[in-house]
């Protein structure tokens, strides 16, 4: 199974080709240009590394929580590489894609921390969904943690603090070879289906006018 990832949903863009566990070509990208320039580049050139007819078999796109602009412009790109290559968009949670970066854990529970920027995170603690949590009211776990996310270091130090067992883990942004695995498992059927649609855990900021929306223009 070959699976082209991709993601663009906090600091750092990449794009990976994976293919049963091997990842064929991968490349990063730290902050600095868009996302919409950077991201269709690396993708161009590691299907191009992975082969003169690599066709994936399915595009994994990071879907969230994370940057506004990144997110959409990953998941854009994802759905058009599908459609011109007729085939599948499997959408990857920060959690999913985080969690297979840090497979081994002694039997500790995956908390995903993510900047919010608001003051707050955005916590996944191992199961359900991510929920916008300020830091003063950080739950307490009911056992030995691992923290990975662009947040793990606050919040690792806020719960040590209260004397609570955390392992801070390397995993703070997401690799695209990880969200291709997540997506090839999705594909084998070994994960339910997730939609390839932004994943936000606060309401979009945006507000439509408040006189309403301007009217298309008439035609002559």
């Amino acid at each position: 199974m070959l699976i082209l990832g991709l993601d663009a949903s906090l600091a750092r863009c990449s794009a990976a080709v994976w293919s049963d566990g091997v990842v064929l070509a991968e490349l990063c990208e730290e902050g600095g240009r868009s996302y919409a320039t950077a991201l269709p580049a690396l993708a161009r050139e590691v299907l191009r590394a992975a082969g003169p007819r690599c066709v994936p078999d399915g595009v994994a796109v990071t879907v969230g929580p994370g940057s506004f602009t990144g997110l959409r412009a990953a998941l854009a790109l994802a759905h058009g590489i599908a459609l011109a290559a007729g085939r599948p968009v499997l959408g990857v949670t920060l959690a999913e894609a985080l969690g297979e970066a840090v497979p081994e854990r002694a039997g500790r529970v995956l908390w995903v921390a993510i900047d919010s920027r608001r003051g707050r995170v955005f916590l996944h603690r191992g199961e359900g969904d991510f929920t916008a949590v300020a830091l003063a009211g950080l739950p307490d776990p009911t056992g030995p943690v691992a923290l990975a996310g662009d947040a793990a270091g606050v919040v690792a130090a806020a719960l040590a603090a209260r004397g609570c067992d955390v392992w801070l883990t390397d995993a703070r942004l997401p690799l695209a070879r990880h969200v291709a695995a997540v997506g090839a498992r999705r594909l084998a059927g070994e994960l339910a289906p997730l939609a390839a649609q932004p994943l936000y855990v606060d309401p979009p900021e945006a507000r439509p006018p408040a006189g309403g929306l301007r009217p298309p223009p008439h035609a002559e």
